[in-house]
Formats: structure tokens, sequence, C-alpha cells
């Protein structure tokens, strides 16, 4: 019998490879993009990996994407359905679809939220990156809808050498828009991305210190960086209280792939992130208990065995690097991450704290105030609450302490958090 494992946190549904849009960066094939692959899930198939997904863990988040999810028909129904199951359904979208009628339909079936590709205030540089003039334009109109029908939603920003100076302007702007995430993506060269520049080790190093600057000190706007480990080591160095890194028990800004999360293909098959191509196994032919307890290359991310600097960095156990990239060029998982630039100084690894301290009483309010605050910001609220109380000398966490930090992160917002939102 397989050992135990923890559930995922986070799965993504590519549910089809059709999409209205031909970015540069994509990492699925552009080939099948006008009609969708012939071998796709069926809307019966995505069911059945729903219900395994919800006996895994029926907190799981379900990131609907693609390609472009809202070409898929029955994704009204398939969102019902995993909120039947009491799983988080999000919506990874180019935002140009969606309208009042769209967001109605989505909403009343549960969905909690959207994340809305942007790549540049500028509209030509948006729509020359997304493949379609007019693109941002429909982008912002979605992003209006979102707002009106009461929808949450995420900015999702690719960052690349041509775009990194944006940044700043892009946080200003998701403020103003209201949006609740801004998630800064570092790309990794797969799929159509092969021949996509990307970003330069020097660039990433000098935006990524800025992310993290942003996500320790913006109020009102969570801001968070994807494909980037290396946030961990910059969130450590620039304040170790800081309780973001998985050395103070919260696990963020690092790579989750293949330890609790995983993606699975429009075909059923599943990796441990979009940029890692191989499946570890078919969905068709294996249940999701199964392969994700067992499949070997989820094991292998578990315990990895790092090469290069990433083998003997004094970060290996809170960053690790991304494994995507050496993988994708030189076929070597266990590479190290070439665009980082830090140079391992020798010391002692460090380790991730563990949960110590006394087992604190949350009170019933604690816990209704708890499950008010989307769920993927939950585990760090819920940290900060046990840290708080420990610090103070206290053995219980109420209402009143969980309020009090809510309303120090997002100022402005106004009254309880008393919705679900995005992913």
């Amino acid at each position: 019998m397989g050992r135990a494992v923890k559930p995922p946190f986070l799965v993504a549904l590519n549910l089809t490879r059709k999409c209205n849009l031909a970015c540069a960066h994509c990492y699925l094939d552009a080939g099948t993009r006008n009609k969708g692959g012939p071998k796709e899930l069926s809307t019966d198939e995505v069911r059945d990996i729903l219900d395994g997904i919800a006996d895994l863990s029926e907190e799981t988040m379900v990131v609907f994407t693609g390609g472009e999810p809202t070409l898929r028909r029955d994704l009204p129904d398939l969102i019902s359905y995993a909120t039947g199951l009491g799983l988080m359904p999000v919506l990874g979208t180019n935002g140009t679809l969606l309208d009042d009628d769209r967001l109605k339909a989505l909403k009343a079936a549960g969905l909690q939220g959207a994340g809305i590709s942007i790549d540049s205030l500028d509209p030509d540089f948006h729509d020359d990156f997304r493949g379609l003039k007019g693109s941002w334009d429909k982008a912002m109109a979605g992003i209006d809808a979102c707002r009106r029908n009461g929808l949450r939603f995420q900015i999702h920003f690719s960052v690349t050498e041509e775009n990194a100076h944006e940044l700043d302007d892009m946080i200003a702007f998701a403020k103003s828009a209201k949006a609740f995430v801004l998630n800064v993506f570092f790309l990794v060269c797969t799929g159509r991305g092969e021949k996509f520049s990307g970003i330069s080790p020097e660039t990433y190093e000098s935006v990524l210190k800025r992310v993290t600057r942003a996500a320790h000190d913006e109020q009102g706007l969570i801001v968070r960086a994807k494909c980037a480990p290396h946030f961990k080591r910059m969130a450590l160095e620039l304040d170790p209280a800081w309780p973001v890194t998985a050395a103070h028990g919260y696990e963020a800004g690092g790579c989750l792939a293949g330890t609790r999360y995983f993606r699975v293909t429009p075909e059923g098959g599943v990796t441990a992130c979009p940029y890692m191509e191989e499946p570890v196994g078919d969905l068709r032919q294996t249940n999701i208990a199964t392969l994700w307890r067992d499949a070997p290359g989820f094991q292998s991310l578990r315990e990895p065995k790092l090469e290069g600097r990433c083998g003997v960095c004094e970060y290996t156990k809170l960053c690790g690097g991304c494994r995507a990239r050496p993988l994708a060029r030189d076929g070597n998982m266990m590479g190290e991450d070439f665009v980082c630039t830090y140079q391992p100084q020798g010391g002692a690894v460090i380790e991730p704290m563990p949960d110590s301290g006394p087992k604190l009483v949350w009170t019933v309010d604690a816990e209704i105030w708890l499950d008010r605050i989307p769920s993927f910001v939950r585990r760090f609220v819920r940290q900060r609450a046990e840290d708080k109380v420990r610090a103070n000398g206290g053995t219980e966490v109420t209402a009143e302490i969980i309020g009090a930090l809510a309303r120090e992160k997002f100022k402005g917002r106004g009254g309880k958090p008393n919705q679900g939102t995005g992913g």
C-alpha cells in the first residue's frame, strides 16, 4: 500500500485546446486551437475527474482553463458539478468572451472567481502578444463585466523582457480596477513559447525583487509571484519575520508542482505543471488517487535530488528552483535553475519550520469568519492568526483577531469578505 501524501491545494483542468487567440507564449500546441483536439475529455469524463479530486480533498481549488475554457458549452454544468462536490471552481481565461449573460450563468453555477490575462497596459503590445487585434479592449470589457456582476477577479501578468518596465503600472492598475490579486507569471519556454524570448536572468532578479516588495507592502491587493520559487529566498532576505515563506509555515511563492498541485490535459493526461509536458499517467486508464500517490514523476518532485547550484544552495528546501526550466532546456528535471543568479554561500541548509507550540482553540465565531475568507488565502490567515495568538501568550483564536488581520491586509475594501474569490 502506498504511503499517505498531502492532498493538492490546486488542480488545473485544461478543458480544451480550442482558443480564440494565438498567444506567443502559450504552452499548448497551436495546431488545434480552432477546433480543439479530437480526443478531448467528454462532460462525463470531466465529472469523473472532479469526483476523484473531491475524494482527495474537498478543499481543493479547481481552475477551469484551456485553451479558452469559455468555448466549452458544458462549462456551466461542470462548474455546477464541482460546486456540488464542495470544490472551489474558478476560471482561467483571456477574458475576451466574458459578458453579463455568460457571467450570470457561471455565477449561478457556483463560479467563485476568474483570472484574466493582461500582459500590458499598451493595447497594441497586448494584442500583438495575444495574437488578435482588439483582444485588449475585449479583456478590459471582461473585467468591467466581472465588476458589474460581483465576481471577484485577479489579473495575470506574464512578465517578459519587453514589458518588465510596466510592473509598477500594472500594480497600480490592478488596484484601481479593484482586482483581488495580481499574479506575476515568469514564463517557461515550452509549447509555442519554445521560441519566445522570455526574460533574462538579470531582469528576472530585479523584477522578482520588486514583486517581493509589493507582496510585502501592498494593502488592498495580493501580489504573488508565479513560476518563481526564488521568491521565498527574497522574502526571507527582505523580512525574516514575514510568515509568507515555508520557513514560517506558509507555502506561497514556491513551486507546488507534484507536491500540492497538478494539471490535467484536455485528453486526460496528468502532469506536475503545465510546463512539464510529459504526462505521469492517463486518467482514462488510472484513477487520480493512485497517480497522485504513486506516480514516480510526482515522487521525484517530493524528494528531489537537485544538481548544480540548486543542489548545494542553502535555500534548496525553501526554494529548490523551477524544475520545468532545466527539464525544458536540458532534459534534466533535477538540473540547476539557470534563470536564478544567486550564488550559494556555503551555509547550512535553511530548514522549513515545523508546526510548533500548543494546539490553539478556535471559537465558533472565528471558524465562521475563516470560512468567509477566500480559500486560497485561508491557510495564510489561519497561520497568521495562530502566530499572533502565540506571540501574545494566548490559547484561543477569536473572530476579532481574524477580522483584524483581514482588515489589515485589505484596507479600503470595507466589510467582511463574505463570498469566494478567484484562485
